[in-house]
């Protein structure tokens, strides 16, 4: 058994009482109330925020299945923002990094601005409304009209908030270019605005005798700065590096030929709903290249800020992807970007390039994902409109995608809308590659969306063919809503896939090679071993019968794991997985020698009847264990850090282990937990998605008043 807690430690906040800064975060000593605008009833509360996740899970709630089940509506946000005599003369802004969704913004009672779609950052320009001494922002958030959203979207300001103040002329940060004409020149170059709203351009060239290029292997960052004389001032990270492709030469980074070992990914970081924290981002990119991705796909919207800087920083390219949708609305979403594309599409598209672009994890973009008018003429327009402007926004001239899909298998008549495309995204179609490579011998591919059972497959056509630069399997981690997808099931229970009737109490997608505690799944193990090699891993595929017979649906795997613990089993038969690079493997169970198999597709199965002990894998100079555990005997508990860094966020793995210290997976015990110190308890949670408990209780223990939080 294992459950992950988070914990929130005191860190240190920067606000406007500190010396005047360039930027400054405004997370905390907010208050909230939800749906009611009266805030005699308000809550504190400290940002990231998502509202939805602290409610129970619902069968009735309006967002369904596509939301986790979890309730949305409508919030205020109300904060005091006292500024010095040091402000006086200054331009005050406001910067969003998200707000989930239809934000609006009230400074000292007037509108200043807002945003209606969730995923995009925006600015609010704060000085003609601002005031030395005190001053009240207002945010609205409705997130009331469902659906809106395929997957669980959060409510609330679920990203950072920042003050930014500068001089009346002042260096617009979006408007940030770096360019490499080559790897030993870098220029830089911004606008500045002017008090009276007129502009000059701002440039800076640096010369960089031997360049340290950056790479998934060496995420190399320069820094430099951009500076107003006597005036503003910008820090600048930055990264040097080359990116070209052709059908022919596959993709090529730096000069080198690359493969794609990628990882869809949406936006949510499981227990915690949406909320953005800063490390909570990091840990994501974390896991995702511990598990062995070199790459991500931010499906199917901008992620965080910390996210991209993150994939700068651990070495993971990014497919940056703007909208799942564009004119017409999917599945019960009538309430999705459709209704805003013709007014906003354009603002969106420059919100995410001109925010993203300094980023060299980025290495593509794309505008939209399995759009419903596919089949219409005019797509082909939308599509050039939405690649053109990113062309115009991007001086580096990153490849355009987007993900294509065809369920009606009527994939030719893509042609034009492909040609739109500078990489085209195949989404469960890579096996067309061949026909179409022949009948269009220039187009560059890579498959952006995959099924996890398809590991070998998908792995073989990328190495095989250079004009397929690589595969993105869906997903990366179990995430909250499209409640369902990736579940196994057993004879007997609700049948069929989760857009076919909802599913409840499932309230998460299983389709990940990480579950939600942060834990790899077997198949983790398996893909990586594809792509990067690495040493000899075990599992164990559940018996069928075992706990009832298995069904599985489209994204799911057979239910394996890393257990020995079958009670109940003995003498019957059991299957046991062995992944490895070697040719060939010998299982051995209690040191008898069950056989020796050659290995096939990287990967060896045995077929043996189940008994307790030790079981034993050797190939060549690996070997690897699986030993049966004992009875629960400890908690064993693993924090990721051993001080607060970022946004004082801690994760903690908590194990049941039996007298040894094996961990016991078949434990199913009730835990309750308390926090003492300066800490808070912040959710916790375990990777059963049917498990109705919510990740957020509050209460206390009737002891010793500290908060508490029980999960199954």
């Amino acid at each position: 058994m294992m459950v992950t807690v988070v914990l929130m430690t005191a860190v240190a906040i920067v606000t406007e009482a500190a010396p005047l800064q360039r930027k400054q975060l405004l997370n905390d000593q907010w208050q909230f109330v939800e749906n009611d605008s009266d805030f005699t009833k308000a809550q504190s509360v400290v940002l990231p925020h998502d509202w939805s996740v602290y409610h129970r899970f619902d069968v009735n709630a309006p967002a369904g299945n596509d939301g986790a089940y979890l309730a949305t509506g409508k919030g205020w946000y109300r904060r005091t923002l006292t500024l010095g005599k040091a402000y006086a003369g200054k331009k005050i802004r406001l910067y969003f990094e998200g707000v989930y969704m239809n934000a609006r913004v009230y400074v000292n009672g007037h509108e200043a601005g807002g945003w209606p779609y969730g995923y995009s950052s925006f600015w609010v320009d704060a000085t003609p409304y601002i005031n030395i001494g005190r001053n009240e922002i207002v945010v609205s958030v409705d997130n009331s009209q469902q659906k809106n959203c395929r997957w669980y979207s959060g409510s609330g300001i679920y990203r950072n908030v920042w003050l930014v103040t500068t001089p009346k002329t002042y260096i617009d940060d979006w408007s940030v270019q770096v360019t490499t004409p080559d790897i030993h020149h870098v220029n830089l170059c911004a606008t500045v605005i002017r008090e009276d709203g007129t502009t000059f351009p701002l440039e800076r060239t640096i010369e960089v005798e031997e360049p340290r290029l950056w790479s998934p292997d060496d995420p190399y960052l320069y820094e430099a700065e951009l500076a107003v004389p006597d005036g503003d001032k910008l820090s600048v990270k930055y990264g040097i590096r080359t990116i070209d492709y052709d059908a022919e030469r596959g993709l090529l980074l730096n000069g080198k030929s690359i493969k794609l070992n990628g990882a869809c990914l949406h936006h949510d970081n499981g227990i915690l709903g949406a909320a953005a924290y800063d490390e909570a981002e990091y840990r994501k990119a974390r896991l995702m290249k511990e598990a062995g991705f070199n790459a991500v796909r931010t499906s199917h919207n901008p992620p965080s800020e910390a996210f991209l800087k993150a994939c700068d920083e651990v070495g993971l390219l990014v497919i940056d992807e703007v909208f799942d949708g564009w004119r017409e609305h999917k599945n019960e979403n009538i309430y999705d970007y459709s209704t805003l594309f013709d007014e906003w599409w354009q603002r969106d598209v420059d919100a995410m390039v001109c925010r993203d672009r300094l980023h060299p994890s980025i290495f593509c973009w794309s505008i939209g994902n399995e759009v419903i008018e596919r089949k219409k003429i005019e797509v082909v327009k939308t599509a050039h409109l939405l690649a053109t402007r990113i062309r115009q926004q991007d001086p580096q001239h990153r490849p355009v995608t987007s993900a294509l899909a065809a369920w009606d298998r009527d994939w030719d008549i893509y042609d034009p809308l492909a040609a739109e495309h500078d990489i085209v995204g195949y989404n469960y179609m890579i096996f067309k590659a061949e026909s179409d490579h022949e009948r269009v011998p220039n187009r560059s591919m890579m498959q952006t969306e995959s099924y996890p059972r398809d590991a070998w497959r998908n792995y073989r056509m990328a190495k095989d063919h250079s004009y397929i630069f690589g595969d993105f399997v869906w997903t990366g981690l179990d995430y909250l809503g499209e409640s369902g997808i990736g579940r196994y099931y057993y004879e007997g229970e609700v049948p069929g896939e989760s857009w076919e009737r909802p599913l409840y109490p499932w309230h998460a997608a299983y389709c990940g090679d990480v579950d939600l505690t942060g834990k790899r799944k077997p198949i983790s193990y398996y893909r990586s071993l594809l792509w990067n090699g690495g040493t000899t891993y075990m599992a164990v595929r559940e018996p069928d019968g075992y706990h009832g017979k298995v069904k599985t649906s489209m994204w799911s795997t057979w239910p394996t794991t890393e257990s020995w613990n079958w009670p109940g089993w003995e003498g019957k038969l059991i299957e046991v997985e062995v992944y490895t690079c070697k040719p060939k493997v010998s299982l051995y169970l209690n040191d008898q020698l069950i056989g020796e198999q050659a290995t096939a597709e990287m990967k060896a199965t045995f077929t043996l009847p189940y008994q307790a002990g030790t079981l034993r894998a050797v190939a060549g100079d690996e070997r690897c264990e699986i030993q049966t555990a004992g009875k629960p005997a400890a908690i064993r508990l693993t924090a990721d850090k051993t001080a607060p860094s970022r946004d004082g966020l801690v994760f903690v793995i908590v194990e049941i282990v039996d007298a040894e210290g094996r961990v016991v997976p078949t434990a199913n015990d009730q835990l309750t937990f308390a926090v003492k110190g300066n800490a808070t308890l912040l959710a916790a949670g375990n990777a059963d998605i049917k498990d109705e408990d919510p990740y957020f209780v509050a209460g206390a223990c009737p002891c010793c008043g500290l908060p508490y939080r029980q999960t199954g």
